[in-house]
């Protein structure tokens, strides 16, 4: 059975890691016109993570695959081994 929500819930939602990190807030979602798939998460990054200024990623917002997320309530939940391979690819 499929779960529908409204984007506009979605937007501003804090992203995290499965550790607990804040990597920052959804922005916007990536879809597959056809398939209408979520490809991936459009995040702009909390200045303050330290997750993210330990990977020393320096843009102010971060493509995260669909396939990282593991979990959406309140937050999106992601993989943090799926983010650093993100972060790995946008630098």
């Amino acid at each position: 059975m499929y779960k529908y929500t409204i984007a506009r819930q979605l937007a501003t939602k804090k992203v995290i890691t499965n550790r607990g990190d804040e990597v920052g807030r959804l922005t916007d979602l990536m879809v597959d016109e056809v398939k209408g798939d979520i490809e991936a998460l459009l995040v702009e990054i909390d200045r303050e993570s330290k997750l993210m200024r330990k990977l020393s990623f320096k843009e102010r917002m971060i493509s995260i695959p669909y396939s990282a997320v593991t979990a959406v309530s309140d937050v999106f939940i992601v993989d943090e081994r799926e983010l650093t391979q993100a972060v790995a690819t946008e630098e």
